[in-house]
């Protein structure tokens, strides 16, 4: 899509939330509530397969890495178990800090783990978040991560696992749960069990400090990755760079391109999902969920300039989350048109807010899938996945 063709958004950048701001010491990892989760099902699959419960208990991480976790309570119910783990979220500004993530497992006929939402989890009312309609707002990484510490116990059978959150439907309302149609509770969520504090001005601080050594290195060109996932894509998508050349920037685009900037760097590739990429083709640079949105009236528009379908622009304008979008860009056939305008949208962005930072640095963008796995749409057209 030309310039002509498109408005160019206004530049912004976002401070952090004053509380967010006030640690000047690095802070203290956490574990997820999956994580807390996968530790409380163990525990009462243990329980229930002994009759004791050990006071604490290890379990396998997506990282390779293991952990243990101290028990808080544990109950015996004749044909269940229950087991409560009180969540430690270190030092991330998290309203589950403390919740008290509670698992009832139970032995049932056949030869799965099932895994299902009690008191205080949240119901998915509305597409685009990767989950089932009606279903529990338990995400696959910590369903994957409970099936792994269960079955550490119980190698093969079938066992039920309810999790349950007491206070979950209020510290749901300090969410963003609602606007996203997940109703009742907070969110099981988690793709690697860590807590890191993604969102501060320490983790900003990381970011500039990370640029500074990949220039300090010499490499040419500086890799930008919303995430951990998008990280292990980009390294996929472009296995010459040294390690040193990716950086995890979370929601720090700016600060990491004004540090690029004044390092003298000329080449930045970043890599990201649809989420990300949306709020930075809006012209958002800080993307803290607290400060942005996503303009799903900009991908409406992006699709009808890319595709010509008005139909399916429409849907987008209305889509619940850039992840709908995505999906109905998907069903649509029109993915890979769309996504291509959505990375040169990004692009520009990142083009402009260089320039205007001193110096204009040559940009390259992909959208990978939600696996981060697959490059789906890109500035490059030889990068994308076929």
């Amino acid at each position: 899509m030309s310039e002509a063709e498109r408005e160019q958004p206004g530049l912004r950048e976002p401070d952090l939330p004053r509380t967010m701001k006030m640690r000047p010491k690095a802070l203290r990892t956490g574990f997820s509530t999956g994580a807390n989760s996968a530790a409380a099902a163990k525990a009462a699959a243990l329980l229930l397969r002994e009759g004791t419960a050990p006071a604490s208990v290890e379990v396998p991480f997506p990282s390779g890495a293991r952990h243990s976790f101290a028990l808080h309570t544990s109950t015996h119910h004749g044909d269940s178990a229950t087991v409560v783990v009180v969540k430690d979220a270190g030092d991330d500004p998290d309203v589950t800090h403390g919740a008290h993530l509670t698992v009832t497992v139970r032995f049932v006929p056949g030869d799965d783990v099932v895994i299902a939402g009690g008191e205080g989890v949240g119901v998915v009312t509305r597409a685009g978040l990767g989950l089932e309609v009606g279903g529990p707002a338990i995400n696959p990484g910590p369903r994957g991560m409970i099936t792994a510490a269960v079955r550490e116990v119980v190698p093969e059978g079938g066992v039920r696992v309810t999790i349950s959150v007491p206070g979950g439907e209020r510290m749901a309302r300090k969410t963003t749960n609602r606007r996203l149609g997940i109703e009742g509770g907070i969110s099981i969520l988690g793709t690697t069990g860590i807590v890191r504090p993604f969102s501060t001005a320490s983790w900003r601080a990381s970011v500039v400090q990370a640029v500074a050594v990949m220039a300090a290195q010499g490499c040419p060109t500086l890799v930008l990755a919303t995430g951990g996932r998008t990280e292990r894509g980009a390294m996929a998508l472009l296995p010459d760079l040294p390690e040193v050349a990716f950086v995890e920037v979370g929601d720090f685009t700016g600060a990491a391109l004004r540090r690029a900037v004044e390092l003298g760097l000329r080449d930045v590739v970043f890599v990201g999902m649809a989420g990300k990429l949306t709020k930075l083709a809006s012209g958002v640079l800080m993307t803290h969920y607290t400060r942005s949105k996503v303009d799903t009236g900009l991908l409406g528009a992006l699709t009808r300039a890319a595709c010509g379908d008005e139909a399916v622009g429409a849907r987008v304008d209305t889509a619940n989350t850039a992840r709908h979008a995505y999906e109905l860009w998907e069903s649509a056939g029109q993915l890979r048109p769309c996504g291509d305008a959505l990375c040169a949208a990004v692009r520009d962005v990142l083009q402009r807010f260089t320039a205007e930072a001193g110096r204009e640095l040559t940009a390259r963008v992909a959208m990978v899938d939600f696996t981060g796995g697959r490059v789906v749409a890109a500035t490059e057209p030889a990068w994308v996945a076929e």
